[in-house]
């Protein structure tokens, strides 16, 4: 009762308020003061889990993809020197990074079971790398009826420089990245709206703004970081490119079609221009509450103003890889509608990559 138990109240009450353990002034402060609370969302504790597996088969899909572009492209360039930086792969090679990489994270995972790191780094893990990938890209060979084909040495000190890299660089920043579940969020009071969801009714009848991954109005505050995003954008320029023109390779050419191709300009065009619409998405999205397909026709006339400006650039330099001048309903063979499906087709898909990613949080230090 008020009044009766003033002497009698337990110091954490006292004051009208619960201390908690460890606040200032309260039992625990010493305690407290010696760990410091992290100075950003990167340097405190994972809050997910690693990626889950269906992630980490798109991924190394998607980045294998680049690396048969990248490969492709050099050696094209070395022997004949084209602006145009045309690459290839196709939706077989993905498959197979996808599930080679796959296995090879497993043997990396055993990298802390090795006596020697040095022994694992140059001879063990490359000797996994080169042996794995040369069986696949025989079986992928046999498959496709070519037989089988001779591995030079070249071939076999590219794939150990690639092995090296992915050791090195590629699997030690990649296994840092971390999933918060959907449950995960929605107990941390940050619900992720979904693309095109209504915005529940406040009070007086009007409707409020959905509410970013961050629980305010506005853009996610948390994520991964604006680079990794741009390349991460990049890379799946490439799988887009390299899945669209191998279908309509095989439409045009039957059986007879074996890969895709897609330039390394694609990937700055691709990257900064997904980059933008997901600026677009959060900002229409959280911060106006619009709708999918009041969405839509931003994103697509943007993407067809950003595809108009790259061309123009690099026609002038002799680089640009693509001419639509055959295609009905084009503009000075640079756009053309015959794409406006695809075009809004990737914008909606944007939308949910973008729902994805702002899950997703890379760890500098683990």
């Amino acid at each position: 009762m008020a009044g009766s138990d003033t002497d009698g109240e337990s110091p954490a009450r006292r004051g009208g308020a619960a201390r908690r353990p460890g606040a200032p002034g309260g039992r625990g402060s010493e305690a407290a003061a010696d760990r410091p609370e992290p100075l950003s969302t990167a340097e405190a504790p994972a809050e997910g889990a690693a990626l889950p597996a269906w992630m980490r088969l798109y991924f190394y899909g998607m980045h294998g993809i680049t690396l048969d572009v990248l490969v492709s492209s050099a050696r094209r360039f070395a022997r004949s020197p084209d602006l145009r930086m045309l690459g290839f792969s196709s939706p077989y090679r993905c498959l197979l990074h996808a599930l080679t990489h796959f296995a090879l994270e497993k043997v990396y995972l055993q990298k802390r079971r090795c006596p020697s790191a040095l022994v694992f780094n140059f001879l063990l893990y490359p000797s996994a790398h080169v042996g794995l990938q040369t069986l696949a890209g025989q079986a992928l060979l046999l498959s496709l009826g070519s037989g089988l084909g001779g591995t030079g040495a070249l071939d076999l000190a590219l794939q150990y420089v690639l092995a090296l890299y992915h050791s090195q660089v590629f699997l030690e920043r990649f296994l840092r990245l971390r999933y918060r579940q959907r449950q995960r969020q929605q107990r941390l009071g940050a619900p992720p709206a979904p693309p095109g969801a209504r915005a529940p009714a406040a009070a007086g009848g009007r409707r409020r703004r959905p509410r970013g991954p961050g629980g305010a109005e506005g853009t996610p505050s948390r994520g991964l970081p604006d680079l990794l995003r741009f390349l991460f954008f990049g890379m799946h320029g490439f799988l887009d490119e390299i899945f669209f023109t191998f279908f309509f390779n095989v439409l045009g050419q039957g059986d007879g079609a074996t890969s895709g191709h897609t330039s390394l300009w694609s990937f700055l065009m691709y990257g900064s221009c997904s980059f933008v619409v997901e600026k677009l998405y959060f900002y229409l999205h959280y911060s106006r509450g619009w709708s999918t397909w009041k969405r839509v026709p931003i994103y697509v006339i943007f993407i067809y103003v950003w595809e108009l400006s790259w061309g123009l650039g690099l026609r002038t330099c002799g680089a640009c890889s693509w001419d639509y001048s055959h295609y009905p309903l084009n503009f000075m063979g640079l756009i053309t509608l015959m794409y406006l499906p695809g075009w809004i087709f990737l914008s909606v898909y944007q939308d949910l990559l973008s729902n994805v990613l702002w899950r997703v949080q890379y760890l500098p230090t683990l």
